[in-house]
């Protein structure tokens, strides 16, 4: 029975967000621009909302409360405090700046927009490229988390692989259904739900174990460094490293830049990014402290499980544990659609239309879409039966590799002297020399070439500075090309 309950909680909630996507599908128009962007009608509420569900998933509810517990509350500082900070600062030197040249040119892609400013189709599908190539173990990290969410709620009833395809197939049947418009709206439900179930649960489970003192005082009985900032896991290196490739990755996903084009006005996009530290932190703050609580608490942790489904099950009851879990599936889902949408969008705009089919209806493009859609998101799934590293080593791989991209942007949006040249050089250079980073541990070369040197710091740091040094060194000494028109970015702010 409480099996049932558990599993019907979930599957009622992903039916609802199918409900919604339907009732956006009928109102939206056959339009690739419909599709991608809700035609850059998104007010102040939905855009925070839309930003804050997509951003925040499986690695916020699964993969921070993980750290918490195995290294100790500062990753609260890490994520709630420098990278909510910094990444709205970004925010608005990125995003706001994307946003006016977008209204003005009627993008959709950051690469679209690139490849126009330099009059480069094939900048224009290296940037889609590098996009899509980062972008699918980011989805696959929301699929892995779907399927090891379903485990820890029902105790092993429902394998890994039933979980991951669960959310699969809700998956591609909203975001094909559904587009922006519905993405949007359905963030906006699923940010309020999580950001309410999460200090909801907090309260619960730390009322059921005496108050936040007694909490806090197990905790530092059973792990006494957890009461002492720095060290371990927590040295400068690590901090540094992951608040700035966090931050400038964020600013890069696909389904976080495209939101830089959707808003139906430069206040509404001045007011969301104000907004947006406060909003972080309210999620983090019961989310990673349950976390670091739990090694105080009598529970077991067994290996490789997630931390909050095992406290919630022993200290709230059954259907709460479920509604939890479905905040955190809501988190998984609302993630996953934009980063569907937003690649096959990538696909289409920058790879489709400029070298397959120049041609292409609008409402061609559309179905496109939708079928790109659903082969990313199988193929997806079938790389995360394979469970290749946890869920804070999958997400992090995808940051680091989309904060490559951030410093040549900001090359491209602020410097007119930025040539063709120089973008593919600070673009293509770090990320070659990064993907054979990863692929060297993953394959298990000899040497394994080092993510983190000298105290942990993440060797993409080093290559984010590489790409800037790259970008401005080639732009100096090479001529722009006469396809390159600097004059599309020279918009001023209203």
């Amino acid at each position: 029975m409480t099996l049932g309950l558990s599993l019907g909680v979930v599957v009622g909630y992903l039916l609802f967000a199918l409900a919604v996507g339907l009732v956006a599908y009928h109102v939206s128009e056959a339009t690739a621009e419909d599709y991608y962007l809700a035609n850059r009608s998104i007010g102040t509420v939905v855009l925070l909302f839309t930003t804050f569900a997509t951003l925040l998933s499986a690695f916020t509810f699964f993969g921070g409360p993980n750290l918490a517990f195995a290294a100790g509350p500062e990753w609260l500082i890490v994520m709630g405090t420098l990278d909510g900070v910094l990444f709205a600062v970004l925010w608005y030197a990125i995003g706001y700046k994307q946003w006016l040249i977008g209204d003005r040119h009627g993008y959709v892609t950051l690469g679209e927009m690139l490849g126009d400013r330099f009059g480069s189709t094939g900048l224009r599908a290296l940037v889609a490229g590098v996009s899509l190539l980062w972008l699918f173990p980011y989805v696959m990290l929301q699929q892995m988390g779907a399927g090891e969410a379903l485990v820890g709620l029902t105790g092993g009833a429902v394998p890994y692989w039933g979980g991951a395809a669960l959310v699969t197939a809700f998956m591609i049947l909203y975001v094909v259904l559904a587009g922006m418009r519905g993405v949007a709206w359905t963030d906006t439900v699923q940010g309020l739900f999580m950001l309410s179930i999460v200090w909801i649960a907090a309260v619960w489970v730390v009322s059921a174990v005496g108050g936040v003192g007694a909490a806090t005082g197990a905790m530092l009985d059973a792990r006494p460094d957890f009461g002492n900032f720095g060290g371990g896991t927590y040295s400068v290196g690590f901090i540094v490293s992951t608040a700035i490739t966090i931050a400038f990755g964020v600013t890069m996903f696909p389904q976080i830049n495209q939101r830089f084009f959707v808003a139906k006005s430069g206040e509404t996009l001045k007011r969301s990014f104000v907004l947006w530290p406060v909003l972080v932190l309210l999620l983090f703050l019961p989310a990673f402290m349950l976390g670091a609580w739990a090694v105080g608490m009598p529970v077991e942790v067994p290996e490789g499980a997630n931390v909050l489904p095992v406290v919630l099950n022993e200290y709230t009851p059954a259907w709460f544990a479920a509604l939890v879990i479905a905040g955190a599936m809501a988190a998984m889902m609302s993630s996953s659609d934009s980063m569907l949408l937003s690649g096959s969008s990538y696909f289409t705009r920058d790879v489709y239309r400029p070298v397959i089919n120049a041609d292409a209806s609008e409402r061609r493009e559309a179905w496109i879409a939708r079928i790109g859609v659903a082969v990313f998101a199988l193929l997806a799934f079938v790389a995360s039966l394979f469970r290749p590293g946890t869920l804070i080593e999958v997400g992090d791989t995808a940051f680091s590799g989309f904060a490559l991209l951030a410093l040549p942007v900001i090359c491209a949006l602020y410097w007119d002297r930025t040539t063709r040249t120089g973008m593919i050089a600070g673009v293509l250079v770090p990320q070659v020399a990064y993907l054979a980073v990863v692929l060297s541990a993953v394959v298990g070369t000899v040497p394994t070439l080092p993510r983190t040197v000298a105290g942990g710091w993440d060797v993409a740091l080093g290559l984010m500075v590489l790409s800037a040094v790259l970008t401005v060194g080639v732009s100096l000494v090479t001529a722009p090309t006469a396809e390159g028109d600097a004059s599309r970015f020279a918009v001023a702010g209203d």
